[in-house]
């Protein structure tokens, strides 16, 4: 499954949603596909949707989610890295009509180089290839995201095998 987010921002994000049920439609995406539509007026014919979805909802459908793809807003994408996922971010964009200025494009940018924990997407046009090699471009990033329980465990375990065989000594 793929679950899509556009987040509560007031302005429509019908480009994301609209090429998300293209997609669909010419069998590009072969999966169910879920999308919160928000204030978008776009509404999917080949897609299941919902204007808003209560948290814990959107929690469960981004941990079931195969793909997870959202807009720029912090919010809608950290919640997918902390569950594992990497998302695929797709910034709203001023030019049309989607934001009131960039600031979605440039914090996916840094995100991007600086974490290199998400798959940002400025060119809508390339959304459908993304999709296709989705798990070729995740294996291919390299971040070695790891979560900090996995490293505090293995520690502790280090720990105690070492005053375990001390004391038997």
């Amino acid at each position: 499954m793929i679950f899509v987010t556009v987040g509560t921002h007031e302005q429509p994000f019908n480009r994301l949603i609209q090429k998300i049920d293209e997609l669909k439609k010419d069998s590009i995406i072969n999966e169910d596909v879920i999308i919160q539509t928000g204030f978008s007026t776009y509404e999917p014919k080949c897609c299941q949707w919902s204007k808003l979805i209560p948290y814990q909802q959107m929690v469960k459908n981004v941990a079931d989610a195969r793909i997870v793809i959202t807009h720029g807003g912090p919010a809608s994408f950290i919640m997918p890295l902390q569950i594992g996922k990497t998302p695929i971010v797709v910034p709203r964009q001023y030019q049309f009509n989607e934001h009131v200025n960039d600031h979605q494009v440039e914090f996916a940018r840094n995100v991007a180089q600086r974490m290199g924990t998400i798959i940002p997407v400025e060119d809508i046009e390339t959304l459908g290839d993304i999709i296709m090699n989705y798990d070729q471009i995740v294996a291919g990033m390299g971040h070695g995201m790891s979560s900090n329980n996995a490293k505090f465990n293995e520690e502790l375990e280090k720990l105690v095998k070492e005053l375990y065989c001390e004391g038997n000594g």
